[in-house]
């Protein structure tokens, strides 16, 4: 996994797949913020997921601007990077005090339903638990 932020190259392996086909897109809008859900391929055909975060912010010059936030994840990390994901939402679900209840959305149509499930049929058993790997950043922008 990598990061990469406002655009500017991190130097490694990551640069050679910025201009590579999508093949398959979700877009999350959440207030002020977008998120971009891109699962592209290498030249060899291996998928990885891309993760960007654009927010709207007004430049010194007045005008719009989208400041945008990349992040770079292979397959090798999907299982670890879901697992710590629904952690810490799991726990923020159940501590947070001073904050509303994180609320599940689930108002995909049927054909982004099999989409989703198609790019990633996969569950983690977590001790008895079984946590699915559906993930909605939509809550993370609500306050």
């Amino acid at each position: 996994m990598s990061y990469e932020g406002n655009g500017n190259s991190n130097g490694n392996r990551d640069n050679r797949y910025n201009d590579q086909p999508e093949i398959f897109s979700r877009p999350v809008k959440a207030g002020k913020r977008t998120y971009f859900f891109d699962v592209k391929a290498t030249k060899g055909n291996d998928y990885y997921l891309t993760i960007t975060e654009s927010k709207k912010r007004v430049g010194d010059d007045g005008k719009f601007q989208y400041e945008k936030h990349k992040l770079f994840l292979y397959k090798e990390d999907f299982e670890k990077f879901a697992d710590g994901l629904n952690e810490v939402i799991n726990f923020i679900s159940e501590n947070n005090p001073g904050g509303p209840p994180i609320q599940h959305h689930h108002n995909h149509s049927s054909e982004e339903n099999a989409a989703i499930n198609t790019a990633s049929d996969t569950s983690t058993s977590a001790g008895n638990n079984t946590i699915e790997n559906d993930i909605s950043f939509e809550d993370l922008g609500n306050k």
